[in-house]
């Protein structure tokens, strides 16, 4: 029988390596999140999402990834920082989420492996899943009392908030588990009313088919009735995050922009001017349906409507040169967006257009972008 290394030794071993808090949780099947997956893809609140929606019965037994498994070590680790000032700019920006301006699932996967490391110097077996369709990993986190369900549904961290991405090491090594963490968020609710589409239908409750983040990584047509609540976001939405009063103790402690921006804002024109390659090259980290570039291009074509000023004569070549793309849905949210920065004159030539989804678009009411 292997030799056990000691929590302690695990703990100081993901620390070590930058994981910020880390927790023991029996590697047994998650039988109400099985039920709770079940019951909203029943009544669609999945909104066609297939992360550990695709099969229940996977996501919520460890013991399918790792035959054997006793223990699941959970990890955790912030993506925090505070977004640099942008200066004023004529051109369109895009707005990028926190936890996607830089790769922290493979800075939680080193802290994952370290602990691993130990493990396997042990004789025992892991498996590491961060961001995987095999585990409900905030249902893992919890589990290891490493927060609490928040009424947005992401897990809050005791004194520290949301501000993390998570990731799980299943092992055959037996640790005594931890206790799940029950403080709750009280009476407090600001991260409702500070939903953009009303997407948290009740404390805990979200209806994918309206959240911002989902919706701008799936695929078809970006629903008509949230654009405009799109605004300036290229990709993901941080509105319930910033909302949460817990986050504040988190941003207080790492007040100190990082060095560089990374790419954050997203220059809108020349994410719109780029190659298919240059796209994926550059944006290929974050989740785009299919690997196609077009739904990039769908979504800047939203926030272009949103964001640019009608005046702006790039915004007009590439308005024009959108209305003559060959895919119909392109076309489609080039007309939305010229409507929407009354640009009308543009779409002269639009009225024999063979597309349904385009025709739809020249006869929709579109409200009126206010800036010149």
């Amino acid at each position: 029988m292997p030799s056990m290394p000691t929590v302690t030794e695990l703990r100081k071993a993901g620390t070590d390596n930058g994981l910020d808090s880390i927790g023991f949780a029996k590697a047994e099947v998650f039988t109400s999140t099985k039920r709770h997956l079940v019951e909203r893809k029943r009544k669609g609140l999945h909104g066609g999402m297939q992360f550990t929606y695709r099969n229940p019965e996977r996501s919520t037994d460890p013991t399918q990834t790792l035959v054997g498994a006793e223990t699941l070590v959970v990890g955790a680790r912030s993506y925090w920082r505070k977004r640099p000032k942008v200066a004023n700019s004529d051109e369109p920006l895009g707005k990028v989420a926190l936890y996607a301006l830089e790769d922290h699932y493979q800075l939680l996967r080193d802290g994952l492996e370290a602990i691993v490391q130990l493990l396997d110097q042990h004789g025992f077996n892991s498996r590491i899943l961060i961001d995987d369709n095999a585990l409900v990993d905030r249902e893992a986190a919890y589990r290891a009392g490493i927060g609490w369900y928040g009424k947005n549904t992401n897990l809050l961290l005791p004194n520290r908030g949301s501000w993390f991405v998570l990731g799980s090491i299943i092992t055959d090594a037996k640790f005594p588990p931890d206790i799940p963490e029950e403080r709750g968020c009280g009476t407090c609710s600001r991260c409702i009313p500070a939903c953009p589409t009303e997407a948290i239908t009740t404390p805990g409750i979200l209806d994918a088919n309206k959240c911002l983040a989902w919706l701008l990584q799936s695929e078809g047509q970006f629903p008509i009735e949230f654009r405009e609540a799109l605004g300036d976001r290229i990709y993901g939405c941080d509105d319930c995050q910033i909302s949460c009063p817990i986050n504040r103790m988190e941003e207080r402690a790492h007040e100190k922009p990082a060095s560089n921006s990374l790419g954050d804002p997203v220059r809108i024109h020349e994410m719109l001017e780029m190659s298919d390659e240059k796209l994926i090259q550059r944006f290929g980290r974050w989740y785009i349906p299919k690997r196609d570039p077009k739904y990039l291009r769908r979504n800047a074509l939203i926030v272009l409507g949103n964001t640019s000023k009608a005046s702006s004569k790039k915004t007009q070549k590439i308005l024009r040169r959108y209305l003559r793309d060959s895919d119909n849905m392109i076309r489609s949210h080039a007309v939305w967006a010229a409507k929407r920065l009354k640009l009308d004159s543009l779409l002269g030539g639009m009225k024999d257009d063979p597309s349904p989804l385009v025709q739809e678009e020249l006869q929709r009411e579109v409200s009126w972008n206010k800036q010149k």
